[in-house]
């Protein structure tokens, strides 16, 4: 008997995913993803880093400049992500009022520890960055909307690793690469269970200088009604603005706002 049709897709639809894309769109997919992660790049650069004849990119840049997907800067020489792409982007964020909820609390602990607030969900085994309050601060770090990082060298991650299910958590690790970034990035399943029973003890995540050497992140695991960690609010700095008496404090501040988040989405 073959397999039922999932709603929404055609009979005959239960074919090999490799065999079913459409190379122009998946053509174009790569440049929205290219350009999500760059400043702005010239069509020799994107049809260079996408291995493509700037003649193909020149097309499809125009279809989806067309359709407000993508936009050039003022002088017409670079590329850049379109609002139509970040419109349907945002549609993301509806599926959970999370966003919403923790908003306002991103803002009063951007304020009141003077570093900048993220927030970030669980996707695909890794960590996605879905909002960010930046500080006013020269130095400070960025993680725009859509940028993703390895759970395990990631403040976020870690908090969110801590409020999974031990048979979730141990799915997760039987196939997790430990990617190493600089000498202090977890790199074992044991080092990283030890650690996440830290997390759970005291309330929030530390990274430490784990993804990026001179920076910290302090996390802390945000709960839907059915008590399943789906979402994770940091402020990520410098060492020389936190520094070891700071952590305290601010591990306190930022599983404070977590719970309020918390409260408010399971409220409702």
């Amino acid at each position: 008997m073959a397999p039922p049709r999932r709603k929404g897709r055609p009979k005959g639809f239960n074919t090999d995913p490799a065999q079913a894309t459409i190379q122009a769109l998946d053509r174009a997919l790569d440049v929205l993803d290219l350009l999500s992660r760059n400043e702005g790049l010239n069509l020799s650069a994107i049809a260079r880093e996408l291995d493509q004849s700037p003649a193909t990119m020149h097309r499809v840049l125009s279809t989806l400049h067309a359709r407000e997907f993508v936009e050039t800067s003022p002088e017409g020489q670079d590329w850049h992500i379109g609002p139509a792409a970040f419109r349907i982007g945002s549609s993301f964020l509806r599926h959970t009022n999370v966003f919403e909820r923790a908003r306002p609390l991103m803002r009063e602990l951007m304020q009141s520890t003077g570093e900048t607030s993220n927030l970030g969900i669980e996707r695909q085994g890794q960590v996605l960055f879905a909002g960010q309050v930046e500080t006013h601060q020269a130095i400070r770090a960025f993680f725009p909307p859509g940028t993703v990082a390895p759970m395990h060298a990631s403040g976020i991650g870690k908090a969110l690793l801590s409020g999974y299910e031990p048979e979730r958590l141990e799915r997760l690790l039987a196939s997790y690469e430990f990617q190493r970034f600089t000498g202090k990035t977890i790199a074992d399943a044991e080092t990283l269970r030890a650690q996440l029973e830290t997390v759970r003890a005291r309330g929030y995540a530390l990274d430490d200088e784990e993804r990026t050497l001179g920076m910290r992140c302090i996390a802390a695991p945000i709960f839907n009604i059915h008590a399943e960690a789906v979402a994770g609010i940091s402020i990520s700095g410098p060492v020389q603005r936190l520094p070891d008496a700071r952590l305290p404090e601010i591990g306190d501040a930022v599983r404070q706002a977590a719970r309020e988040i918390t409260h408010q989405i399971s409220a409702g």
